[in-house]
């Protein structure tokens, strides 16, 4: 007597509309990615989330008036690299130069003095407070 039965019952995966569903998402955020327009990102201040503290070499602080100064002395920003390359050269390590800016100095301005500081060989960090402003 046979006990085997002949018909055996395998089990199948229809993968036919998982082929529909994954068109249906690659359209879907092709279209999307399509409609978002990057002039509608929001630039915020920057942030510091921890309280690194940057070995500081020398303080290059500009106010709302557009005025320079090296520590508490008030330089113009043509003087600035007569000013600071006697303070950098006597620094043995690789010397920094921490920016305090106020926020509402035009960026171009911090980017004078970061264009001194590549010149002489500094590095530069912008001081920012926890709130994200610029101190």
């Amino acid at each position: 007597m046979n006990l085997r039965s002949r018909h055996k019952d395998e089990g199948e995966v229809h993968t036919g509309p998982l082929n529909d569903i994954l068109f249906i998402l690659l359209m879907f955020f092709l279209i999307v990615s399509t409609l978002a327009n990057p002039n509608v990102v929001k630039l915020a201040q920057p942030k510091s989330q921890s309280d690194t503290k940057a070995k500081q070499t020398v303080v290059v602080s500009i106010d709302a008036n557009k005025q320079f100064y090296v520590g508490t002395n008030k330089v113009t920003i043509d003087e600035l690299r007569t000013q600071l390359q006697p303070i950098l050269a006597k620094e043995t390590d690789q010397p920094s130069i921490v920016i305090n800016a106020d926020k509402s100095v035009p960026i171009d301005d911090v980017v004078a003095v970061m264009r001194v500081a590549r010149q002489l060989g500094a590095k530069t960090v912008l001081a920012v407070d926890k709130n994200g402003a610029p101190q």
